[in-house]
């Protein structure tokens, strides 16, 4: 079998580097900065630079959501190759390739990792270990080629595997990631951010570890799922308005009522109650 991954960032490079360090496949790779597709070839990374993804069995895309598009929008592909993208909103990704009749078949996928920083240098062959994958079926996704990635996922070391509609995976990524992103840049922006060295602990390094982010991208995320991350704003503002109240009201049992319903919300999540 032979594999590319267009895009070598941090999550391309990584699964290059799994694939390669975890199967016997030939696994080639490209990059809009042809500098990095050979810092890959000359680490070893990839085994080669790919000259036509016309070539290749399994292709992964691991582009930003606007390119990624325009690369499956574009780009020839072998008859009956899988084609699987790594992007963090999944229905536009799903509605754009079914928009006609393509002759590869698509699998959407969310590897949930990542780091803080990105680049090729920050990628890691043992990044997917233990993760979770989230792959999207629809009346269209052909079951072998769901099959095939789900395994080479598996390979390169993913624990939980969950299928679910498009939809469904960008109205949770909207709560669990993106908002979450969003409540880390605004925490950031207070004036008194600046000369707080010392008086950080856990919960600082919690708030505030998704705080820097690569704009561009993460904008396209945002923009592409507005209808569901504007309602999981409102839901926030409108919650953390109810604080703000019992402050305000010097209203210590409605702080503790607060307090004490957020709280159980926590202990009932089952990512939770697995870790104790």
């Amino acid at each position: 079998m032979r594999i590319a991954v267009a895009g070598l960032g941090i999550m391309g490079a990584s699964v290059a580097r799994a694939l390669k360090a975890n199967t016997g496949y030939t696994v080639d790779g490209w990059n809009r900065n042809p500098g990095v597709t050979g810092y890959a070839v000359d680490k070893g990374y990839i085994d080669g630079a790919v000259s036509d993804f016309a070539e290749y069995d399994v292709v992964f895309v691991a582009l930003p959501p606007e390119a990624a598009m325009e690369f499956l929008e574009t780009r020839e592909f072998k008859d009956n190759a899988v084609v699987a993208d790594l992007c963090g909103v999944k229905q536009p990704v799903e509605k754009a390739v079914y928009a006609q009749k393509r002759n590869y078949r698509y699998v959407g996928t969310h590897p949930m990792a990542g780091k803080e920083k990105g680049g090729i240098k920050n990628s890691d062959e043992r990044l997917f270990r233990g993760a979770n994958v989230i792959l999207t079926r629809c009346r269209h996704t052909d079951e072998e080629a769901l099959n095939l990635v789900a395994n080479l996922y598996r390979k390169m070391g993913c624990g939980r595997l969950l299928l679910c509609p498009a939809d469904y995976h960008d109205a949770k990524i909207a709560y669990t990631s993106q908002l979450a992103h969003i409540v880390s840049s605004a925490y950031l922006k207070s004036d008194t951010a600046e000369g707080c060295e010392g008086f950080t602990g856990g919960s600082f390094q919690d708030m505030t570890r998704v705080g820097g982010v690569d704009e561009e991208m993460w904008t396209q995320l945002y923009f592409l799922n507005a209808n569901n991350l504007a309602g999981e704003l409102e839901t926030l503002i409108s919650n953390l308005g109810e604080y703000l109240t019992a402050l305000k009201d010097g209203d210590e049992k409605k702080m503790q009522e607060l307090l004490r319903a957020g709280t159980a919300i926590r202990n009932a999540l089952k990512c939770y109650r697995d870790k104790n």
